[in-house]
């Protein structure tokens, strides 16, 4: 089986506080977590994508792979734990923006181990994506990161990595030292710039941007929200502008665009092709609720740079 990217990471069913609902607020469920995310943006983007993930023997687990097999995203490397749950978390929205509540202690996901990597899947991808919050979950999911990231890098398979803060999930001083050292050995740097400058402590974007390729990474994909996006690497550098439309839910806004990121450079699109491709993308995934169903395909991103051009 020819595989284009596999992801590797938590997925989490999601529940979304629906807007204008008086107390107590009613709650639309979703798919989570961010590696699935970017699973589904990048198969929707029309890339072959398997996901490694480990996942509880209960019903969410269960709609899980329902999703993926709906959306084309292998699942013949998902393992169902017979004991462990499914992982779940909750968005409310107030006038500061949205806020996150995870209950995922002791998930499936968290239990994984560098034997469970699936070594054929990942020497015969084109590239393997994983995040700073697989990393976070447990020890045990940070050494499985890490040797990921070995194996791909043996079997001379693109690697990149989203570095996705959550400092509920562990402290800032052990995500800096973590995140850092992985960039180290990645080819797609993928931060997003408020992340990147609590990691790094700096604050002008040209300057994080050259702190990671400085520490080894090839490319540094750097995400600035409704301000766009920039692609760095030790021979060029540009951005493309955020796109005004009608915002009503950033969430997952930054899996979609790495994951339409990625989708086309493993379909052999140039650095600056993918990123104003992305940047569509993520700018159409901000018009609706959740953090899956508003990603948009390709045809969707296809018209809407038709409309913009």
């Amino acid at each position: 089986m020819s595989i284009d990217i596999v992801s590797f990471g938590e997925p989490l069913l999601e529940f979304s506080q629906l807007p204008g609902q008086d107390k107590p607020v009613s709650y639309l469920s979703g798919y989570g977590g961010d590696t699935s995310n970017f699973a589904v943006s990048a198969a929707r983007q029309g890339a072959k994508v398997a996901m490694f993930a480990h996942l509880g023997s209960d019903v969410f687990g269960d709609q899980f792979v329902e999703l993926w097999k709906a959306e084309g995203v292998y699942v013949d490397w998902v393992q169902r734990h017979p004991n462990a749950p499914t992982g779940i978390y909750f968005i409310s929205h107030d006038e500061h923006g949205h806020h996150f509540t995870f209950y995922r202690k002791g998930s499936a996901a968290s239990l994984v181990t560098p034997t469970d990597l699936p070594e054929d899947l990942i020497a015969g991808a084109k590239l393997l994506h994983t995040s700073a919050i697989t990393h976070a979950i447990s020890n045990g999911s940070c050494d499985t990161v890490f040797e990921a990231i070995d194996l791909a890098k043996k079997h001379k398979t693109l690697v990149s990595f989203d570095t996705n803060l959550r400092l509920k999930l562990w402290t800032l001083d052990r995500a800096r030292a973590v995140i850092h050292e992985t960039v180290r050995h990645v080819d797609f740097c993928m931060p997003s710039l408020d992340e990147a400058q609590q990691l790094t402590g700096l604050n002008d974007a040209n300057e994080i941007a050259d702190f990671y390729l400085c520490l080894g990474a090839k490319t540094v994909v750097l995400k600035m929200g409704p301000e766009g996006a920039m692609v760095a690497t030790a021979s060029e550098r540009f951005t493309a502008k955020g796109h005004k439309v009608e915002t009503v839910d950033a969430t997952g806004a930054g899996d979609c665009f790495s994951g339409a990121f990625l989708s086309q450079i493993v379909a052999g699109k140039s650095l600056r092709e993918a990123l104003v491709y992305a940047n569509c993308a993520a700018a159409l995934t901000t018009t609706g609720y959740g953090a899956v169903v508003p990603i948009p395909t390709a045809a969707q991103v296809a018209a809407f740079q038709e409309k913009i051009s």
